[in-house]
């Protein structure tokens, strides 16, 4: 019984990692905001994140869509650079409040059904994302970080719904970018493919992180995009 409901777990989980939420050859607008929300989180410029933050409620991101995008990233960039971004937000909410702006709440986050085997779930996630089960020795070798990486990120925060597959790997690889953390944006820019994103929305992706979070993070996207498809398309 058991296989039988990690199956359908996992079926269900590829068929929302596969299904388009971007027209062909563009990111949407919600995309296109939420790459320098997230670089600029990770780079730590309040100021900047502010205006991007604006610009990401204009944009048509609701308030939920947001916080989601800020509580992930304390998973990439940790708790600080997560914090500082969402107390910065929460000052960019009030001021537009008294402005008259009252922007959308949102979507709600979900939560996981009682008794939920979260390490099944999260395996079920990261191998849709990975397209086969993670097997890395660094996993054998700290136990405690493959414990976390399942029941922790990809499904106490992946299962949360807000956001899709998609725009979660938008968010990540542009905090990514931005650290820098060379090994990892290179594995998510993969898990980016995996989730239906082109290769043309991942370069649309590099072009707005390197005009709005600079040319650092936009030169390392680049070459590491050049190399992962250099590398998928010598399979």
């Amino acid at each position: 019984m058991k296989n039988f409901v990690l199956s359908l777990v996992a079926g269900a989980l590829l068929l929302a990692l596969a299904s388009p939420v971007f027209a062909a050859g563009r990111l949407d607008r919600r995309g296109a905001a939420i790459v320098p929300i997230a670089a600029l989180t990770a780079l730590g410029d309040q100021a900047a994140l502010a205006r991007a933050l604006e610009a990401g409620l204009d944009s048509g991101l609701t308030v939920n869509d947001i916080k989601e995008v800020l509580i992930q990233l304390y998973a990439y960039c940790g708790f600080p650079r997560s914090l500082d971004g969402l107390n910065t937000f929460m000052g960019v909410v009030e001021k537009r409040k008294k402005a008259g702006k009252n922007d959308p709440e949102g979507e709600q986050p979900r939560p996981l059904p009682a008794g939920a085997d979260r390490k099944a779930i999260g395996s079920a996630t990261q191998t849709a994302l990975l397209g086969r089960p993670a097997d890395a020795p660094v996993y054998a070798f700290a136990l405690g970080i493959d414990q976390f990486l399942k029941e922790h990120l990809f499904c106490d925060i992946f299962s949360r719904g807000v956001l899709s597959a998609q725009e979660r790997e938008l968010a990540t690889i542009a905090a990514l970018a931005a650290l820098p953390a060379y090994g990892q944006l290179k594995a998510h820019l993969g898990f980016s493919l995996n989730t239906g994103l082109t290769p043309e929305q991942l370069d649309e992706a590099v072009v707005i992180l390197t005009e709005k979070a600079g040319e650092a993070p936009g030169m390392l996207a680049r070459a590491t995009l050049e190399k992962m498809l250099a590398e998928r398309q010598g399979k």
